[in-house]
């Protein structure tokens, strides 16, 4: 197979290093990739959000398959120009990826099937907000209704935090265009869990189950952001725990969007909260995450490229392959100011060696005349797949020490709590 891939963030690095391990794989290729990434495909210029761009792109270079990385690329209805022109693609359609592109949508197609969610209300005015707000009661969960980057989300504390961050959301200061509509959500306790599905449509195949950390700080203190780092292990995800989802959340929503007309073909990625009334959608994304493809992808046994492209065409068998690994955990080194806009051209110094099982996955590096240097907030992502969770921080962390750039800044306590007493 001919494979594009597109996006350049930490997500394409690891989505092309686990594809470069297919034997499938005739040639590999990026738009628009980054410097990391040409180590391991063809980078193509482009923008990913550009559809004409993207399916001349994909003819030009002969491709069989294209795996869309980002969200922008699926609301921007890069997939439907590609199925249009006759090109495989793994992906949702527009339609589709209001799953994820659009908060309401997610809420009241959760609410109309019956997937068990927290309790919501969509607003498009303060007032409203503020009622809603008041009913659901404190602490209060406020989300921007379109794509923010993983920074659409506020949790306030009080009334008075809930009333600064709608009217921040409204005004376009937290979330710019995505703020203009609100979900006003009661807050779920319990510990968070992702589930990731590769779905053809009717059959899916889990990935392994990762926790994500979104705050900035440790011990979850701090702004939200994309992710700060994660961990996997399959006690995160019990058998049990699966079945139950499966049958409660994701064969629902795969029987509603196709009932809709709306086939969902590519990465159901559920974002939960393991409350004590059982598991609860907190959201939807519809791709791969970021950093939860670093974390998962590295442990897990299947053949990437010929698990995608089975889905693409509707054909996903009973794929269920083994871990490589007991555990995997990846932490984020990221920028000094970061979610602020990070300063760039700052020198990254990389160890020269890498122990067994870990990896290196650049998110925001460019090179120049040879070197490393900074070019976004979330700067690298180290992974390390070992016998357990413990092992897996342990040389996670001490590759982290071997690296450097001016602001780094990284959480310390990521995969803390996974590890078993």
């Amino acid at each position: 197979m001919r494979i594009l891939v597109l996006g350049g963030g930490g997500r394409e690095h690891a989505l092309c290093w686990k594809l470069q391990q297919s034997p499938a794989v005739e040639a590999l290729f990026a738009l628009p990739g980054s410097d990391a990434i040409a180590a391991l495909a063809t980078c193509l210029s482009g923008d990913p959000s550009d559809a004409a761009a993207v399916v001349e792109a994909a003819a030009r270079s002969r491709v069989d398959l294209t795996v869309v990385g980002p969200e922008a690329p699926l609301a921007a209805g890069v997939t439907d120009a590609l199925r249009s022109a006759g090109h495989a693609v793994f992906g949702p359609t527009r339609a589709a990826a209001q799953l994820e592109t659009s908060k309401i949508f997610a809420k009241e197609f959760l609410s109309r099937h019956s997937i068990p969610t927290a309790r919501f209300q969509a607003c498009t005015t303060a007032a409203e907000a503020r009622r809603a707000a008041a009913a659901l009661g404190s602490p209060i969960v406020i989300k921007a209704d379109g794509l923010a980057a993983g920074k659409g989300v506020v949790i306030a504390a009080n009334a008075a935090e809930a009333d600064a961050a709608i009217e921040a959301m409204l005004a376009g200061e937290l979330a710019g265009l995505a703020g203009q509509r609100l979900v006003i959500e009661e807050c779920l306790r319990g510990p968070e869990l992702s589930v990731l599905a590769l779905a053809d449509g009717e059959r899916w195949t889990l990935l392994p189950a990762a926790r994500d950390h979104k705050r900035l700080l440790d011990g979850d203190l701090g702004p939200n952001t994309g992710g700060m780092g994660a961990v996997s292990t399959d006690a995160l995800l019990p058998r049990e725990l699966a079945r139950v989802l499966e049958a409660e959340v994701i064969a629902p929503t795969l029987r509603g969007m196709a009932a809709s007309g709306h086939l969902f073909q590519g990465v159901l990625y559920c974002g939960l909260m393991l409350t004590a009334q059982g598991p609860k959608v907190l959201e939807f994304n519809v791709r791969f995450g970021d950093p939860e493809a670093q974390t998962i992808l590295p442990r897990w046994g299947g053949d990437l490229a010929a698990t995608l492209a089975a889905a693409a065409r509707g054909a996903l068998g009973d794929q269920r392959p083994a871990a490589l690994a007991p555990a995997s955990v990846c932490v984020v080194a990221a920028a000094g100011s970061y979610p602020a806009a990070p300063s760039r051209g700052e020198p990254v110094r990389l160890p020269e060696r890498l122990d067994p099982g870990c990896t290196i996955f650049h998110a925001g590096t460019r090179k120049e005349k040879g070197a490393w240097q900074t070019a976004g907030g979330r700067v690298l992502g180290v992974t390390s797949c070992a016998a357990d969770v413990a092992r897996a921080r342990q040389a996670c962390y001490a590759t982290l020490e071997c690296i450097s750039f001016p602001g780094m800044r990284f959480r310390r306590d990521i995969g803390l709590t996974a590890i078993q007493p």
